[in-house]
């Protein structure tokens, strides 16, 4: 691949999975009342992606891995392989295909940036073992998913993230020139969110987590289903909504369908 001129970044989606509406958003409408005691479920669309930076110094970053292939075996044991099957990706979304497509390997990324170490961000994480790229999370992160003995503690599978180097930060970071991790705890211990300020699509901010849907983002914030603490899920949320704001960003969510249908994605749908 030729060094690009400027910042450029290419979503790839990367599986989806299905799962109730109601684990991505607590909201009063989806739930059931004395008046309205069985309400319809909502099975929804759960995708997943990464996201390839190319930058102008010639450095690789991706931003997530997705799913595992083996989901199925590797989460049975944490009972959510019920709750979040992976049974809606083609062969093409796999990561190890995304990067086949761009002509990639795992040693080939400079920097690999985990948004958190959750069982469908993390799953691939071991591709990146003794390859010397560069692996970066949030401290508070590394701390609370190293907390636990045992096979996991809900969405944290130990063995996914287990022995390998990991970078932490503690504050938000630039990592490049127009690359910066930006912390919004609250989903799990550290969750970060990525702000990429790019010369002709301006700045575009991917939430992961922090926001799996625009329905969360609001006015006013609706909290997601799976969060570790409240408080600071809310404060994270208004944080997002000040950056937002003063920079006019494109907020990429987390696991919305809707949106990544709308988006470039893809091999030669690059932002810039």
């Amino acid at each position: 691949m030729s060094r690009p001129t400027k910042l450029t970044a290419t979503i790839l989606p990367t599986g989806v999975m299905h799962a109730d509406l109601n684990w991505l958003l607590t909201s009063p409408m989806h739930m059931a009342s004395r008046s309205e005691p069985v309400k319809q479920r909502d099975w929804v669309e759960v995708p997943t992606h990464s996201v390839l930076i190319e930058h102008p110094s010639g450095k690789k970053l991706l931003w997530e891995t997705g799913v595992p292939r083996d989901w199925e075996d590797r989460w049975s044991p944490t009972g959510l392989a019920e709750f979040f099957p992976v049974d809606a990706t083609t062969e093409d979304m796999w990561l190890d295909s995304r990067l086949a497509q761009l002509g990639l390997e795992p040693g080939d990324i400079d920097y690999l940036l985990l948004s958190h170490l959750h069982l469908d961000h993390a799953g691939n994480a071991q591709w990146w073992r003794d390859t010397g790229t560069t692996i970066i999370l949030d401290e508070e992160e590394r701390k609370g998913a190293f907390s636990f003995d045992g096979y996991n503690l809900g969405g944290h599978i130990r063995s996914d993230y287990d022995g390998l180097e990991l970078t932490t930060i503690s504050e938000d970071t630039e990592i490049l020139p127009g690359v910066t991790l930006i912390r919004t705890p609250g989903h799990t211990f550290g969750t970060l969110s990525l702000r990429l300020d790019l010369e002709d699509s301006g700045t575009m901010i991917f939430t992961s987590d922090a926001l799996y849907r625009k329905e969360s983002f609001g006015p006013p914030a609706i909290q997601a289903g799976l969060v570790y603490d409240t408080v600071a899920w809310f404060a994270s949320v208004e944080k997002l909504r000040g950056l937002q704001e003063k920079t006019d960003a494109t907020l990429v969510f987390g696991h919305s369908g809707e949106q990544l249908n709308e988006l470039r994605t893809g091999l030669g749908n690059s932002y810039t």
